[in-house]
């Protein structure tokens, strides 16, 4: 259930000899993330739950379950702009109904970033993906 540019990154997580390799690689995504202007960073889109100052602003397109769902999202710490990126790469694009399905722990684990990554950065990528899932679920609950 993977996106094209998510099972990308798991091939490229599976070239890559070591973990030092990968997080210089999950860095790259995050410089390559689009700017979030500051106008947006504000405590609405605040993620809580993150070590770091993260924010995601959610970007719908149309209406219903078969809404597509994307975002943007920024942080104060490189790495964690890197995780925004594979979150990206996972969500962007989907239906709200698809969201809400998506077991992103599951597919973070093929990269094996459950193993590698500190407690406090696996918290906030968890409270990424529950905010990812709580827009979806506000936007499926309100089309009824």
């Amino acid at each position: 259930m993977a996106q094209p540019e998510f099972d990308d990154i798991a091939e490229t997580f599976d070239f890559l000899e070591d973990w030092e390799e990968r997080y210089r690689h999950v860095i790259e995504l995050g410089r390559a993330l689009p700017p979030m202007e500051d106008a947006l960073k504000v405590p609405a889109n605040k993620v809580e739950g993150c070590a770091s100052q993260v924010w995601i602003f959610p970007r719908i397109e149309g209406e219903g379950p078969g809404a597509r769902f994307d975002f943007l999202g920024d942080s104060d710490a490189m790495i964690v702009r890197g995780l925004i990126a594979v979150l990206h790469a996972l969500y962007a694009g989907r239906t709200m109904t698809e969201v809400t399905r998506i077991d992103a722990l599951a597919q973070l684990a093929r990269l094996g970033l459950d193993e590698h990554l500190s407690s406090q950065r696996s918290n906030g990528v968890r409270a990424m993906v529950g905010r990812i899932h709580a827009v979806a679920e506000s936007h499926l609950a309100a089309a009824g």
